[in-house]
């Protein structure tokens, strides 16, 4: 006999939260479906409206906090970028209703075969690097700062988790201070950085799909950890994309583009794009050390183990980028010495 799941407590709460909305909204509360979560704990789901369909969030607390994605709504809103509108909240129940910028993000659009299709590929993403010059002036006044300190305490994730909880190895003394030495250089470069502000997860499953045009912009979401940080982080994100593989001539060029896009509009890049490319690379090696422990952790502690098979893709962009600068190839050689202790799970990466 199967057994009865439990009540949704959750759930049966945001009804009755969107019921007091219904008549205003012209909610049709038994259209109520769920749509996603993702890495933390909020839920999403879509329902239809007077108006088209709107997207319901469930942001539970203590362990979410709806004010900073209210906060930084407005505030990219007003900067011109397509976010969710806020159409009723309930900070203390952790509830949102938001208007719905569509089912499609790059990621899907992408398995969808979007990359078959240069020219559409390239409109989309020039729309997207256009977004990404104006996400970054707006003001970022007010955000948790992106500093050395926060840097460099994000990377203990990678030996805890994937080095020593995924794949069973611990780095012998040497190669324990190679590593606290390379995660120095990465924090001391990344905070010397111009400051604006960063998003945090600028890639294809936060971006919506807009009109397939010569401007096309699209939808932006899942901003709420937005930080006031360095200016080449977002675009190591887009370029070295966690669930998508891209490769380097393609980053290149995407970041050439924006780089190009940044000065235009006044942004502070550096004026050679030579420097620039270092200071994204590096940033993309901090940016993926850190996942790397991230989706190990999301694995071995949550039981989310789809976030494995994206591990394969962010080691190749780590090897990239470790490979082409002497200082991190003692990365490599920790990599590749972790890669050979046999699991008895078959895990290999």
């Amino acid at each position: 006999m199967t057994p009865t799941p439990p009540p949704d407590l959750r759930l049966d709460s945001l009804r009755r939260w969107l019921g007091g909305h219904a008549d205003r909204l012209g909610l049709v509360l038994d259209s109520l479906v769920p749509v996603s979560g993702d890495a933390s704990f909020r839920r999403y789901f879509r329902l239809h409206a007077a108006n088209g369909t709107l997207i319901a969030m469930d942001a539970p607390p203590p362990h979410e906090d709806c004010a900073p994605f209210v906060r930084i709504a407005g505030l990219l809103a007003r900067g011109g970028l397509r976010v969710p509108g806020i159409l009723a909240q309930d900070l203390d129940q952790g509830f949102l209703l938001l208007s719905d910028l569509g089912d499609r993000t790059f990621y899907q659009a992408l398995r969808d075969g979007l990359d078959q299709d240069e020219a559409a590929l390239q409109r989309h993403y020039r729309g997207a690097l256009r977004a990404l010059v104006a996400l970054q002036q707006c003001p970022a006044d007010g955000l948790p700062p992106y500093d050395e300190a926060r840097l460099l305490e994000e990377l203990a994730v990678f030996p805890q988790w994937y080095l020593r909880t995924h794949l069973g190895h611990t780095p012998d003394a040497s190669a324990e201070a190679a590593l606290a030495n390379i995660f120095d250089l990465l924090a001391r470069r990344a905070a010397a950085q111009p400051r604006v502000l960063v998003h945090r997860d600028f890639h294809s499953p936060n971006l919506m799909l807009g009109p397939d045009t010569a401007d096309s912009a699209p939808g932006v979401i899942d901003f709420q950890d937005a930080l006031d940080g360095p200016i080449s982080y977002d675009i190591a994100s887009l370029a070295m994309d966690a669930r998508t593989t891209w490769d380097e001539a393609r980053q290149l060029d995407w970041a050439i583009r924006y780089w190009e896009y940044a000065r235009a509009a006044g942004l502070p890049v550096p004026e050679d794009f030579a420097s620039f490319h270092v200071d994204y690379e590096w940033m993309g090696l901090q940016r993926n050390l850190r996942i790397l422990g991230v989706f190990a952790r999301l694995s071995h502690r949550d039981g989310k183990h789809h976030y494995l098979d994206h591990i394969p893709r962010v080691l190749t962009y780590v090897r990239q980028v470790a490979g082409r600068y002497a200082v991190f190839h003692p990365l490599l050689r920790l990599l590749d010495q972790a890669g050979r202790v046999p699991r008895a799970d078959g895990y290999s990466f």
